[in-house]
């Protein structure tokens, strides 16, 4: 039996959703203690520059009140270095950053700035968090992520899911053979494998099924799937699908 496949469980969107109101509510906090019941291994949370979901506040509460590891993800800028070594979350990743996308839309392009990134993860090591690269699923990518000293890269899978939303299977195979590949060769280089984005019940299985990624982060479908049968019943059901997947 191969091993368990971790789930990590994106809340950003329940922040989206009480930001767009204002208040407390919806509370990404509750949020994140009903996934921690429902069983994702790991909370994550997109503290971006403008805050346009997640808050400072949201990480102190999450800081303090979890009992699983945070993941925070954050653009590599001195601000959130800052914000991450005064927290020591259990892993931080990386991911690129723009204020006018709706949300993440690609890789981090780590060679061609790979001297600042890997100065800058230094000291993030240091403090003992987990640093990862959110990366597209490409060798070039991947190889200058092992040179600067992430332990981790998470492979971008949104256009292998928007492929097989649009209905282009040949587009969406050819992405999965190259996640595979790529998945193949971080693993061969000693990188830790994660992937993430847009994933669903439907596109889980064959990423899930891959043995060397080791976690799997997702958010947006889940938060949205939660209107319609509850958070909980939402996360168990991807617990079930990737689990059935893996061979459990």
């Amino acid at each position: 039996m191969s091993e368990r496949l971790r789930l990590g469980v994106n809340i950003d969107h329940v922040a989206t959703v009480r930001n767009a109101r204002g208040g407390d509510l919806p509370d990404p906090l509750r949020a994140a203690k009903l996934a921690e019941a429902a069983g994702a291994d790991g909370i994550t949370a997109h503290l971006r520059e403008d805050r346009r979901h997640i808050s400072d506040r949201d990480i102190d509460g999450l800081m303090t009140a979890l009992s699983v590891p945070l993941n925070l993800e954050m653009a590599a800028t001195k601000e959130m270095q800052a914000i991450a070594l005064r927290h020591k979350p259990h892993a931080v990743c990386l991911v690129p950053e723009r204020r006018e996308e709706r949300t993440t839309e690609g890789g981090l392009e780590i060679a061609r700035d790979e001297n600042r990134l890997a100065h800058f993860i230094a000291p993030l090591a240091d403090a003992g968090c987990r640093v990862s690269i959110f990366i597209a699923a490409d060798r070039p990518q991947i190889e200058a992520a092992a040179r600067i000293g992430a332990s981790v890269v998470e492979l971008h899978t949104g256009a292998y899911c928007d492929a097989h939303a649009e209905g282009r299977f040949s587009d969406r195979d050819a992405e999965l053979e190259r996640i595979t590949d790529m998945a193949t060769y971080a693993d061969e280089l000693g990188l830790e494998v994660h992937a993430g984005h847009g994933l669903t019940y439907e596109t889980v299985p064959p990423i899930a099924a891959l043995p060397q990624v080791r976690e799997l982060n997702i958010g947006h479908f889940l938060i949205g799937e939660a209107i319609f049968r509850g958070l909980d019943p939402s996360i168990r059901e991807m617990r079930r699908v990737m689990d059935e997947a893996r061979g459990r």
